[in-house]
C-alpha cells in the first residue's frame, strides 16, 4: 500500500502523496459522468441511477477495458509492435472468450473504417483544384 502512495519510509503519507495517488485512481477510471450518460441511454427517461450503481459500473468497465487492452498489448509485444490497433482489440476479445463482442466489434471497426475512408476521399476530392486557375465547369 505504501508503494502506491509514495516512497516515504515512515509509513505516513503527505497530503501531496495522497493527492497524487488519488489522481492516479482518477486517471485509471473512465469519467463517471460519461459512464452515467451511457447507462442512462438504456433506461426509461424518468429512471434514476444511484451513485453507487454508477461507481460500480465505472470500476467494472474500466477494469474490462484494461483487461482487454492488456491482452492486446501482450500480443503486440510478442509480434514486436508498439501500437495496439483495432484488430488487436478484436483478437483480444476473442482470445478472452468474448466471441460475441469480438464479432460485433470487428463489424463496427470495418464500418468505421469504411466511413472514415469515404471522409478522406471526399476531403481529397474537395481539395483538388483548390487554388488553381482551372474552370470548374470543365
Amino acid at each position: 500500500m505504501n508503494n502506491l502512495l509514495g516512497s516515504g519510509t515512515s509509513g505516513a503519507s503527505t497530503s501531496e502523496e495522497l493527492s497524487s495517488g488519488a489522481l492516479r485512481e482518477q486517471e485509471r477510471l473512465l469519467p463517471i459522468a460519461n459512464v452515467g450518460r451511457i447507462m442512462k441511454q438504456n433506461l426509461p427517461q424518468n429512471a434514476k441511477i444511484s451513485k453507487d450503481a454508477k461507481e460500480t459500473m465505472q470500476e467494472c468497465v474500466s477494469e474490462f477495458i484494461g483487461f482487454v487492452t492488456s491482452e492486446a498489448s501482450q500480443k503486440c509485444k510478442k509480434e514486436r509492435r508498439k501500437t495496439v490497433n483495432g484488430e488487436d482489440i478484436c483478437w483480444a476479445l476473442g482470445a478472452l472468450g468474448f466471441d460475441n463482442y469480438s464479432v460485433s466489434m470487428k463489424r463496427y471497426l470495418d464500418k468505421y473504417r469504411e466511413i472514415e475512408g469515404e471522409k478522406v476521399s471526399n476531403t481529397n476530392y474537395i481539395g483538388e483544384g483548390a487554388g488553381g486557375d482551372e474552370d470548374p465547369s470543365s
